[in-house]
């Protein structure tokens, strides 16, 4: 994916310092919608963003991986179900799993997706609702220990956009109170809960913090006036910039 396709309205990335030469590998499964977003906020942050198809077996020496939102496959059998045995996420389960902890994350469909691979507990089943829902969703920041929210603070409310229909966060409950327990709860909805989710759960972490999962969409909130935005300013369309920065500091850090 080359940077100089991915015009700029707006250039938040951070030139002539440490986090330049990042490269963040953004994952294509058949029925990915928002691979091309995910790029450009890898771009508005500062790194490069390197396409990985789903079919290929090779990490091209990536620092971090996204696996980003749509409908891959077509969410036959479950959400995520059949991209789980893609060659790609072979490969991305064990760089995640490895002594290095190669920073994944996971955004809607591809939080389905890291459950199904079992990179992280628990399941996504259809909005209690039973409808697709597309809306801007408040999320307070519960854990900033992770290779992708330490840029925010704790308690800190952010806003950025949710789509979708299977995205209802579901485990047993000895697995809830462990993740609360350890704080791997990442963001909670906050205001409404859209979908059913569990303890209002938006995203989880493993153990590690190196893999989080969240099914809103910061992509779509790294640019201001295109991102949700507030009559007060509080938010500046902008709020899911921090995930991005987040993981470039990680990697400068040598921390993950």
């Amino acid at each position: 994916m080359s940077n100089d396709s991915l015009p700029l309205i707006g250039d938040y990335s951070t030139p002539d310092t440490a986090l330049n030469g990042a490269r963040i590998g953004v994952v294509s499964f058949p029925g990915t919608l928002d691979d091309r977003d995910a790029a450009r906020a890898v771009h508005l942050a500062g790194a490069e963003a390197v396409a990985l198809w789903h079919g290929d077996d090779s990490l091209e020496n990536v620092d971090a991986v996204i696996i980003p939102g749509g409908f891959s496959y077509g969410d036959y059998l479950r959400a995520g179900a059949i991209a789980r045995f893609a060659p790609m996420m072979s490969r991305i389960i064990d760089a995640a799993n490895s002594e290095a902890k190669l920073p994944v994350l996971g955004i809607c469909n591809g939080f389905q997706i890291l459950t199904e691979s079992h990179l992280l507990p628990g399941s996504m089943i259809k909005n209690d609702h039973l409808k697709f829902l597309c809306r801007d969703q408040v999320l307070r920041v519960e854990n900033n220990n992770t290779a992708w929210t330490n840029h925010y603070g704790i308690g800190e409310e952010i806003t950025v956009v949710l789509k979708n229909q299977d995205g209802q966060y579901v485990a047993d409950e000895k697995t809830l109170d462990a993740l609360e327990a350890e704080g791997r709860v990442a963001l909670r909805y906050i205001g409404w809960n859209p979908n059913g989710s569990r303890r209002d759960i938006a995203g989880i972490t493993n153990a590690a913090g190196n893999v989080v999962g969240l099914m809103p969409h910061p992509e779509h909130a790294v640019e201001a006036g295109f991102g949700p935005t507030t009559a007060a300013g509080a938010h500046t369309g902008t709020d899911g910039l921090g995930f991005f920065s987040s993981v470039l500091s990680t990697l400068v850090g040598g921390t993950k």
